[in-house]
């Protein structure tokens, strides 16, 4: 990785969706990207919400459930902020996102959420985030970045940051 670039875009995509949003926003802010694999990739029937027994269902009904990441986790020294993208389920992010920022070195960032979503909001995503950082990260407004994402939407909402 570039040790000059200050920004890191992490996420979890499993049917491409938050990765093609990840790759823009990654472009669009100069920054290093890296996806969050699961250990045991999701399948469809493992990601069918209507079904309390599908694979999903199951890890989001136990807040305490952390999925295994497969891969080193990056050294996040050169950052000095974490975006991390993710589809909303249950109206959160999924709890591998738990699993990935516990296993990083995460003291004195700045983490940018952004999400993909079907409809819902981000609901309690941050709160049930931050549970698993330290005190001393500082966390920006997220962003729900849904369809067709422009490069000047996602340049204006960098402005923001």
């Amino acid at each position: 990785m570039n040790s000059k670039k200050r920004s890191l875009v992490a996420y979890f995509s499993c049917s491409g969706v938050t990765r093609r949003v990840a790759q823009e926003l990654a472009a669009a802010a100069d920054a290093d990207l890296y996806e969050i694999r699961p250990e045991i990739p999701y399948t469809p029937a493992d990601l069918d919400w209507t079904d309390p027994n599908s694979r999903s269902s199951r890890e989001m009904n136990n807040k305490s459930f952390r999925p295994p990441i497969v891969g080193d986790i990056p050294d996040l020294k050169p950052y000095d902020t974490l975006f991390i993208g993710f589809p909303i389920w249950w109206y959160v992010a999924p709890t591998i996102i738990n699993t990935f920022l516990e296993a990083c070195k995460l003291e004195g960032k700045t983490i940018v959420p952004f999400a993909t979503s079907g409809g819902s909001g981000f609901g309690n995503t941050v709160a049930e985030l931050q549970v698993s950082c330290p005190a001393s990260v500082v966390w920006k407004e997220g962003k729900l970045l849904n369809g067709q994402v422009s490069a000047d939407l996602l340049k204006n909402w960098l402005a923001t940051l």
